[in-house]
């Protein structure tokens, strides 16, 4: 297996999409709900408090070992209240995929199916383009581009065998267009000219995502029509992969891979203090309770200073977990894409 040094990818971070997400600057003060790190929509409503939120609806349910959960951010000033943009999202949690069950994984392709179908408003006879974002030469960063491998594409079907395809399938044309360090062009840039030439009306991104929760890492696939902001995580935000930059609907899917340091040592630092709190005696409690989230912040940043700023964690196994999130997205694309593929066929495109 190959494993990339975290360090590498902070030195590489100026010039790769997928790092400018994972690198943040040093956090201050406590996290708000408008932060731009926090990529999926359930963390940042938990960052905002949870509950009833104004303009915010929220549906939750769970099935099978899957949880599902709809958000909708109705406009801009819900969006600032719980900082994501404007749109549906919907989430699906499967702790279990960590066991690499083949009979979960098509009980979450089928799922996710169901859920892109709410997103995917064309008649069967409309074209769509994916985009597989992020560096092959990654691992943890290599989702996109293993997705568009397994993907079951048909726009060059259509041109040519015209008479074979018939109801139950759409046009599909996808490609990875790299980072900006290998291909020197934004990736705005290279997708636009696409959409230009292709003219699909639909474009579905596909990216690797950041968790702020280590239970999250490679068990949560996110949908949303919002698009995809390349470059929010360190403020540097690019013109992002949106309606308004492409001029066509952009569906955005997501699956986290990394965890940053920061979170991991925030989360366990609040662990022991709970748990001492709860052990020691009335007299040293109040103590442990004077630790505020800055302090606590000063900590973690000096133990991550030797190494010059904060790190991304990703697990040992994230080539394995990578391939089978890039064989279930992909396997739910295939199946939303065309109605006349089943789950059985659908697999065979992507093994």
């Amino acid at each position: 297996m190959h494993r990339t040094n975290p360090y590498a990818w902070r030195r590489f971070g100026e010039f790769v999409e997928w790092t400018h997400r994972g690198q943040v600057p040093e956090p201050q003060g406590e996290q708000q709900a408008s932060d731009p790190r926090v990529d999926l929509a359930v963390e940042a409503h938990e960052l905002a408090g949870g509950g009833d939120i104004p303009g915010v609806d929220v549906e939750t349910w769970s099935e099978e070992g899957i949880t599902v959960t709809r958000m909708h951010v109705q406009d801009e000033q819900a969006a600032r209240r719980v900082g994501k943009e404007p749109g549906r999202y919907s989430t699906l949690e499967v702790p279990g995929l960590r066991k690499r069950d083949p009979d979960l994984q098509e009980r979450v392709s089928a799922r996710m199916a169901e859920e892109l179908a709410r997103f995917i408003e064309l008649p069967d006879t409309e074209s769509a383009l994916v985009v597989g974002l992020g560096n092959w030469n990654v691992t943890a960063d290599s989702l996109g581009p293993l997705v568009v491998e397994k993907l079951f594409v048909t726009r060059h079907l259509f041109h040519h065998i015209p008479d074979l395809m018939g109801d139950g399938y759409r046009s599909v044309s996808a490609v990875a267009p790299g980072v900006l360090g290998i291909t020197g062009i934004e990736t705005m840039e290279i997708v636009r000219g696409i959409v230009e030439h292709v003219k699909p009306k639909l474009v579905v991104a596909v990216d690797a995502l950041a968790s702020r929760s280590t239970k999250r890492v490679n068990t949560t696939i996110q949908i949303a029509d919002t698009g995809v902001h390349p470059g929010s995580g360190v403020g540097n935000r690019r013109k992002g992969l949106t309606r308004e930059t492409l001029g066509v609907p952009v569906i955005a899917i997501g699956v986290p891979t990394v965890v940053e340091a920061t979170t991991i040592i925030h989360d366990a630092l609040d662990y022991l203090l709970q748990r001492l709190s709860r052990e020691v005696s009335d007299q040293l409690r109040p103590v442990l309770n004077t630790f505020d989230v800055a302090e606590k912040q000063k900590w973690i940043t000096d133990i991550l200073d030797p190494l010059g700023d904060n790190l991304v964690v990703t697990p040992k196994e994230i080539d394995a977990f990578v391939d089978d999130a890039a064989h279930i997205v992909a396997t739910g694309l295939n199946v939303a894409f065309h109605p006349a593929i089943s789950l059985e066929d659908a697999a065979l495109f992507t093994h």
